[in-house]
């Protein structure tokens, strides 16, 4: 059984993943006013990827007995200056999550709730991936400047990027 304080936190993970989903949308949409389909399918399987995170802490929490409560997602912003500024936002945005997830393996130590620690070291994992992933293409964009041969060679490899669906819910 998981602790009341513990269900709500991960309850409101559940809703910071979702919501992350949803900017990644918002991301993809922008990207696509701009013809830039490569990156906006980049931001839509990463929309995948983190609605697929909420669900497994969705699950998580079923699993351990908890309740799932479901709470209001904020409407994210709509457009960026550039391609760079809207992955600086991805990036800053994958810094926040990993201090949310710090701060869940924080509160299972201090609960000495094993199994939760343990559930969350993926996503201490997938935090590392996910930071370097957005770092990486900020780099690229910040090398490619205002050279539209290069944003076009990253639309195109950005077009090739598919969803894998996270080792949790392959296992689930």
């Amino acid at each position: 059984m998981i602790s009341q304080k513990m269900q709500e936190a991960l309850n409101d993970q559940v809703k910071a993943e979702f919501y992350s989903g949803y900017l990644y949308l918002a991301m993809a949409a922008w990207f696509e006013t701009q013809n830039l389909g490569g990156f906006a399918n980049w931001m839509r399987v990463q929309t995948q990827e983190e609605l697929a995170h909420g669900m497994i802490i969705y699950n998580y929490i079923h699993n351990r007995g908890g309740q799932v409560v479901l709470g209001a997602i904020d409407q994210p912003p709509a457009e960026w200056d550039s391609p760079r500024k809207a992955f600086e936002n991805a990036y800053a945005h994958e810094q926040v999550v990993t201090g949310r997830i710090n701060k869940l393996m924080d509160l299972a130590i201090q609960e000495s709730d094993y199994a939760t620690s343990a559930f969350l070291q993926w996503f201490v994992n997938e935090q590392v991936e996910e930071e370097l992933s957005a770092s990486t293409i900020v780099n690229q964009l910040t090398v490619a400047g205002e050279s539209p041969n290069a944003l076009f060679m990253l639309d195109r490899e950005f077009a090739a990027r598919t969803f894998n669906l996270p080792t949790p819910l392959q296992n689930a």
